[in-house]
């Protein structure tokens, strides 16, 4: 109240009357270019925000787009890596076939120089008893034989056989 009584109602009205002269003034004059500026401003603000959202869907695309392709190449990639495995698996068993084949015949051969080893040493032997019988047979011949004699020729050609053997 004693604020009231400082002032006087003369100095109240004109400065009421200066406000209201300064609004309209600036109503006349700078009212329009303040709500252009602030249109502008409104207007900036949503360009702002619709290039934010059009950024962000285009974010999205490129990501949905991205995990896409990287579905596509993990895809190719366990594609590839099974088709490894697969060839891999192929070779493998086609080594094992080569391997037992080769072992086959190895067994083969060596049953087949076995079965000559034995027939050469069949051959061998019978050659040489044949000879040792030739050589008791030439030795009986040559002597005058009695019978103790004849045993005797007899058992040194058997010593002679259990000596080669």
């Amino acid at each position: 109240m004693e604020l009231l009584k400082l002032l006087s109602a003369s100095e109240i009205f004109a400065q009421v009357v200066s406000f209201l002269i300064l609004l309209f003034v600036l109503r006349i004059f700078l009212w329009k270019r303040i709500l252009k500026v602030l249109d502008d401003r409104k207007e900036k603000i949503a360009s702002e925000f619709k290039g934010i959202e059009e950024g962000k869907l285009e974010v999205e695309k490129l990501k949905s787009d991205y995990e896409a392709k990287l579905k596509t190449i993990e895809d190719t990639a366990k594609a590839k890596i099974q088709e490894a495995i697969n060839e891999g698996e192929e070779i493998l068993g086609k080594m094992r076939k080569d391997a037992q084949e080769e072992g086959r015949k190895v067994i083969e051969d060596a049953k087949a120089g076995i079965k000559y080893e034995i027939a050469k040493a069949r051959e061998d032997l019978k050659d040489e008893i044949i000879g040792l019988v030739l050589s008791a047979a030439e030795e009986v011949l040559q002597q005058k034989i009695t019978e103790k004699e004849d045993k005797k020729v007899v058992e040194d050609f058997i010593e002679r056989v259990d000596k080669v053997q």
